[in-house]
C-alpha cells in the first residue's frame, strides 16, 4: 500500500518528539529530515504547521527558536500509526540521537528571552531546565533592548560559568 509522503514526514516528526524527554527545536528536526533528504524545507514547514493545527504537537517560540513537544493526542496517533515508519528510518533516528542528543538536550534546556515590561524597561528572562525541573530562573531588568538581547546571547554561551559562580557564592 502506497503511503502519502506528508503522512510519513508527520509520523517521523512525531516519532522523534516521542523519543526524547525534552522539546526539540524546528531546526533539530530539520537537521535530521533535511539531512537525510527525506523532503525539502518548505514541505517540512507545512508538515510542522499541520501537526500544530491538528494539536498533535505544541510549539513555543522563544527569540529565534521554536520548540516543539508532542501532545497526548500526538502520542495516541503515533501508537496507532507508528508501524508505518520503516525500521531503517527508526534506526537512522536512533543513530542521529546517539550522535547529537547531548547537544540537543543542552540547546533545549538553556533558554533566554526578553520582552518590554510594563514599566518601559526590558526584562531578560534566563532559564535552565533539566527534564521538567527548573534549575535556574533569573529575570534581569535592563534599560534598553540592546542590553537585553546581549544578556540573552551571553546566557547561551556562558550559562554554565554563571551557574557555577552562583552556586559557589550561595552555598
Amino acid at each position: 500500500m502506497a503511503q502519502d509522503p506528508l503522512t510519513l514526514y508527520k509520523l517521523i516528526t512525531l516519532y522523534m518528539l516521542d523519543r526524547v524527554s525534552f522539546p526539540l527545536t524546528k531546526a533539530q528536526i530539520g537537521d535530521f529530515i533535511l539531512g537525510h533528504d527525506y523532503t525539502n524545507f518548505l514541505t517540512l514547514q507545512q508538515v510542522i504547521a499541520e501537526l500544530i493545527d491538528a494539536e498533535l504537537i505544541r510549539a513555543k517560540s522563544l527569540r529565534n527558536r521554536t520548540y516543539l513537544e508532542i501532545t497526548e493526542e500526538g502520542r495516541n496517533t503515533l501508537n496507532y500509526f507508528g508501524n508505518r515508519i520503516n525500521d531503517s528510518i527508526k534506526d537512522d533516528i536512533a543513530a542521529f540521537f546517539a550522535d547529537h542528543e547531548m547537544d540537543m538536550r543542552s540547546e533545549s534546556a538553556i533558554r533566554a528571552d526578553y520582552y518590554k515590561s510594563t514599566s518601559g524597561e526590558f526584562e531578560a528572562h534566563l532559564l535552565v531546565k533539566e527534564k521538567d525541573v527548573t534549575v535556574v530562573d533569573i529575570t534581569l531588568s535592563v534599560p534598553d533592548e540592546d542590553t537585553a538581547a546581549a544578556i540573552c546571547a551571553n546566557w547561551q554561551k556562558k550559562n554554565q560559568i554563571i551557574y557555577q559562580y552562583l552556586i559557589s557564592q550561595l552555598f
